[in-house]
C-alpha cells in the first residue's frame, strides 16, 4: 500500500469538524479520513474523548494517550480541545464549522440547538454544511431523548435475541456480540450518508441535516428475520433462525460453521466427515427430519468432527464445494498470510504509545490509495497548527484561551 503523501486521497481537500465520543461518530470520521479528508476532532479541555480512559491499554497500564481503542478508532484526524458549552468557546466551534464540509457530532438531540450550535444556526453561517448528527434513537419519535450504552442499542436492532443462530437454547439471555461491534457498525452507515449527502451538495450547492439512529442502523443486520414478523407474523428465534443444524460445531482446535444452503450439501458434508453408518438412513435424507432431530444430530456429528483441525475441514469442505467456515481467533487473523499479502495492517508511530500495527481498510483504489500517515492524536496536539493556520489567531490569543479554559 503506498503511503506516499504526494499523492491524493479520493476525499483530499474536504475539511470535516468532529464533535463526538468513543466509537459510532468517531468512527464514522475516521473512514473519511483514511479516503483522504481532513478531519479535525474537538476534544474537552482536561479529560479528552471518553475513549481515552476505555481499554485495552498498551501493556495493560490505563494512560489517556495508550488507549487501543482511542488509537484505531481516531487515527488519521487533528486533534484540538475546545469548550464548546462556553460562550466563548461555541463562537469559535462557528469559525472552525464555517470553513467545514461536513460536521460529524453525537450530542443528545436538542443540546447543540440549546448551545446555538445546531443545525439551524449553522446553516446560516454555512449554508452547504453537510451535518452529521448520530444518537441512540435519533432526532425525532418518542425515544430521541433516551440515552443508551452500546449494549442498550444494539439489542434494540434484534441481533442479541437472536444470536447465537442455530442454538436451542431459548431461555438464555441475549448475547452481545463483540465489544463495540454494533457502535462500527453505526459508524458505516454514517460515513455512506456523509458522503451521499456531500455528493447530493455538489449538484444542489446545498448542505443538509443527515439524522442517524443508531436502532435503526443496526436493523438491517435481520433484514431477513425482522420483515418475518412484519409480513408474515412470524416470530423468528434462535433455533428457527436460519438452519437448525448449523452454527456452531466444535473440531480439535476451535470451531467451523456449516451452513447447507442446497439439499445435495448435507450429503457432501457428510460424506467428507467419513460416510458414518448412521447417516446412511433414509431418514436423514429428508431435510425435514434433519430440523426436527437437529440437537440429536450434533451429538453424533460432535466425534466425527473432532477428528479434524478446523483448517482440515476447511480445506477438505473447499475442494467439494461444501459450505464450511473456520472460526479464527485475532492471532489468527493478525497472523493471516492472506492480509500480510494485501497489507492490510499498517505501522504507525505515536509519540506516546510507540510504533503499532493497525488494521486498514477493505477496499483498495487504483488511482487514489486510502493512506495511514497520521496516528491518533495527543489531547490538543494541533491546537496551535489548526487555531493558528486555520483561523489566523495569535499566540498571545491562543495563550489567553488556554489560560481561561476555552481551549
Amino acid at each position: 500500500m503506498n503511503l506516499e503523501s504526494s499523492i491524493r486521497g479520493c476525499l483530499e481537500g474536504i475539511k470535516i469538524i468532529e464533535l463526538a465520543d468513543l466509537v459510532a461518530a468517531p468512527y464514522c470520521a475516521r473512514l473519511l479520513a483514511d479516503l483522504g479528508a481532513q478531519v479535525i476532532k474537538v476534544e474537552r479541555p482536561g479529560e479528552g474523548d471518553v475513549a481515552r480512559g476505555r481499554e485495552p491499554f498498551l501493556k495493560d497500564i490505563p494512560h489517556p494517550e495508550r488507549s487501543g481503542l482511542f488509537l484505531y478508532v481516531n487515527a488519521g484526524k487533528y486533534g484540538i480541545t475546545l469548550d464548546v458549552n462556553i460562550p466563548s468557546g461555541g463562537d469559535i466551534f462557528r469559525e472552525l464549522v464555517k470553513q467545514a464540509d461536513i460536521l460529524v457530532e453525537d450530542r443528545p438531540p436538542g443540546e447543540l440547538d440549546n448551545l446555538g450550535l445546531g443545525y439551524a444556526a449553522l446553516s446560516e453561517i454555512n449554508p452547504a454544511l453537510v451535518m452529521v448528527s448520530i444518537t441512540p434513537f435519533g432526532q425525532t419519535g418518542t425515544y430521541r431523548n433516551y440515552r443508551a450504552y452500546p449494549l442498550n442499542t444494539f439489542h434494540s436492532g434484534g441481533e442479541g435475541y437472536l444470536t447465537p443462530g442455530g442454538s436451542p437454547e431459548l431461555d438464555r439471555p441475549p448475547v452481545l456480540v463483540g465489544r463495540y461491534a454494533g457502535e462500527y457498525e453505526c459508524g458505516i452507515s454514517a460515513a455512506g450518508a456523509a458522503l451521499v449527502a456531500f455528493y447530493h451538495r455538489l449538484g444542489r450547492g446545498l448542505g443538509q441535516h443527515v439524522d442517524i439512529s443508531k436502532q435503526e442502523a443496526l436493523i438491517p443486520l435481520n433484514l431477513q428475520d425482522i420483515p418475518m414478523w412484519a409480513n408474515l407474523g412470524v416470530v423468528v428465534n434462535r433455533a428457527t433462525r436460519g438452519w437448525r443444524i448449523a452454527g456452531v460445531l466444535p473440531c480439535k482446535d476451535g470451531y467451523v460453521q456449516f451452513a447447507p444452503n442446497r439439499p445435495e450439501e448435507w450429503d457432501t458434508f457428510i460424506e467428507l466427515l467419513g460416510s458414518p453408518e448412521w447417516a446412511k438412513g433414509a431418514e436423514f435424507k429428508d431435510p425435514k427430519y434433519r430440523e426436527e432431530h437437529a440437537a440429536e444430530i450434533k451429538e453424533r456429528l460432535a466425534p466425527l468432527l473432532m477428528q479434524f483441525t478446523k483448517e482440515e475441514l476447511y480445506r477438505r469442505a473447499q475442494s467439494k464445494h461444501c459450505p464450511v467456515a473456520p472460526y479464527h481467533g485475532c492471532d489468527e487473523i493478525v497472523d493471516s498470510g492472506q492480509l500480510r499479502a494485501r497489507g492490510f495492517f499498517v505501522e504507525m508511530d505515536h509519540p506516546e504509545a510507540g510504533r503499532l500495527e493497525y488494521p486498514s481498510v477493505p477496499y483498495r483504489f487504483c488511482e487514489a490509495p486510502a493512506r495511514f500517515q497520521r496516528p491518533a492524536p495527543l489531547l490538543g496536539e494541533h491546537n496551535e497548527e489548526i487555531y493558528r493556520r486555520m483561523l489566523g489567531y495569535t499566540a498571545e490569543r491562543l495563550a489567553r484561551l488556554r489560560g481561561s479554559g476555552v481551549i
